[in-house]
């Protein structure tokens, strides 16, 4: 699927936007003349049905959601015996893009971006799902500031009552730069789970990478387990002190030690001050430069 005119049933593909390891996003345009982007496995992942799985599971949670700051899936379909999502088609840039000339040209509308994110994520927990997978690549960015939560693949629904003492843990599934401790050792998940993410999301948006860095995936998830807490404040001083407190409890090893919810998190993100000074509004546009389509995913 290379061709810029191949058709899945009434889609026309026209544009390779991303290209990662078992699927393709591409850019279409449908019968009736309207866009969309398409989730797409790579030829080699057809016939995978754990990869099939994954792109039915997103569907099913993704389907039942409306917000503002979540992508909109439209449709699964097979054509072909080709299985793909169908989505709305929405900025190409992601949060981790955004980043690439380090956390400045982005840090005037900081505040903005973080409150979209929660907002959405604390819609998301409100349905009685856990993401799993909260990072800057699974967050898209527009033109005009505006965030949307993607990839559902690995969310999970998060167990009440007796069945949290049943069952088992988790599947250990995620990325390892953002990773909570409980989901590194298997054990059943919650919301606290994607605020630990969510705070080493942050961190790096404010920073220019990641709170823990290792040598090995080994060592990395190690330091999620059990090492200091890092100060934004060492990389960044223009963060309050205030806030930078309230991202220590974000990442705090224990759920227990977290806020309760994501409500909790909305509401003191909506309260506590990022910075000590406004930063100015930057010279460089993030998206002057950008060029979108083939982009490949990290693997990790």
């Amino acid at each position: 699927m290379t061709k810029a005119r191949d058709f899945l049933g009434p889609y026309r593909l026209t544009r390779l936007i991303r290209l990662g390891s078992t699927c393709q996003v591409w850019e279409a345009i449908r019968d009736d003349g309207n866009r969309y982007a398409l989730k797409v496995l790579r030829p080699e992942q057809i016939g995978n049905k754990e990869e099939i799985g994954f792109l039915r599971h997103e569907y099913e949670i993704a389907s039942t959601l409306n917000h503002k700051n979540i992508i909109k899936l439209v449709e699964y379909r097979i054509e072909s015996d080709i299985p793909f999502l169908v989505l709305e088609l929405f900025s190409e840039m992601n949060l981790k893009q955004a980043l690439r000339r380090g956390p400045e040209p982005i840090a005037f509308k900081m505040q903005s971006i973080v409150e979209q994110s929660v907002e959405a994520m604390y819609y998301f927990h409100s349905k009685g799902y856990v993401h799993c997978d909260i990072k800057p690549d699974n967050l898209l960015l527009s033109r005009d500031w505006v965030v949307k939560l993607i990839d559902f693949t690995i969310a999970k629904k998060v167990k009440t009552g007796f069945s949290r003492f049943f069952g088992g843990g988790s599947k250990v599934e995620g990325t390892r730069s953002y990773m909570s401790p409980e989901q590194i050792r298997g054990q059943s998940l919650d919301g606290r789970s994607d605020i630990y993410s969510l705070g080493c999301m942050i961190y790096e948006l404010l920073v220019g990478k990641p709170p823990f860095t290792g040598t090995s995936p080994n060592e990395l998830l190690s330091k999620h387990l059990s090492a200091q807490i890092p100060s934004v404040l060492v990389y960044n001083d223009n963060v309050s002190g205030e806030f930078n407190n309230f991202l220590k409890r974000l990442m705090a090893k224990k759920p227990e030690d977290r806020p309760d919810s994501m409500w909790d998190v909305l509401k003191n993100i909506r309260a506590t001050p990022i910075f000590k000074k406004p930063p100015r509004i930057p010279d460089i546009n993030i998206f002057d430069d950008f060029v979108g389509g083939g982009r490949i995913e990290s693997p990790t």
